[in-house]
């Protein structure tokens, strides 16, 4: 099945590169205009928009820190000016450093970023946006969690108690949003391996390999292609939901 997103606009926040830049490059391969958003790695960004436009496929590059209100506003504005339309895509992606240390070592503005990038952020994205998707009647908001709530993941508390936080208020923006025809959902990805984790110690590598069902690792496409399919008209009866990808770590 092609998803089609003709005329629609998607913004993906932290899409320069890994996981975000690959769900960016779907949607625009799908036929949306895509807005591809960065913080502060401005060459970065425009390597990403090179590999947008060498595809042929429609979008810009936005500079904006996803988790300040007024710094989301005049990216949204650009992005909607730009593309002749409004934002009825949201992918909420960008992230800080996610660290992994036992509870006594955390500071509370460890924890706030994390609350910063996976509450705050989506709250404040969707509270720009909300008014063209309301107004046109469609939407789609996708949010990126992560089987480390699910697996209840040990010395990484910051990061899996704001993918909680996350998802409690993904579930009641869908309760909210269902009636003006925008979904909301969460896409929870296992561990893909992007730039981030170059490095990463073979031994871990190769534990985790195991442990997953399938007998492979996921692949940033897995992830980018289930993006589409939500974000398309054909699962516009699905919401509230929290789809698993991750060869099937969380069977339940």
């Amino acid at each position: 099945m092609k998803v089609n997103l003709e005329n629609k606009v998607a913004l993906v926040t932290g899409s320069s590169t890994g996981l975000g830049l690959e769900i960016a490059l779907q949607l625009g391969r799908c036929g949306a205009y895509v807005a591809l958003n960065y913080a502060g790695n401005q060459a970065r960004g425009e390597k990403a928009l090179e590999l947008l436009k060498s595809e042929g496929l429609k979008g810009g590059l936005y500079q904006a820190d996803v988790t300040d209100a007024e710094s989301i506003k005049t990216m949204v504005d650009a992005i909607e000016k730009d593309a002749g339309n409004v934002i009825q895509i949201l992918v909420p992606n960008a992230t800080g450093p996610q660290l992994q240390k036992p509870i006594e070592e955390y500071s509370w503005d460890e924890y706030q970023s994390m609350v910063d990038f996976f509450i705050k952020s989506p709250f404040l994205l969707t509270q720009a946006i909300i008014g063209g998707m309301k107004r046109s009647g469609w939407g789609r908001i996708i949010n990126l969690g992560s089987e480390v709530f699910e697996t209840a993941v040990g010395n990484f508390s910051a990061y899996v108690a704001a993918k909680g936080g996350q998802k409690g208020w993904s579930y009641s923006m869908a309760s909210e949003l269902a009636s003006s025809g925008i979904t909301v959902n969460i896409i929870s990805p296992g561990w893909i391996l992007t730039e981030r984790h170059e490095g990463w110690p073979q031994d871990e590598l190769d534990a985790y390999e195991q442990t997953i069902p399938v007998g492979r690792w996921g692949k940033a496409e897995d992830i980018a292609s289930t993006v589409a399919w939500l974000a398309s008209e054909e699962a516009s009866f699905i919401t509230g939901q929290t789809v698993c990808v991750n060869g099937g770590r969380c069977i339940s």
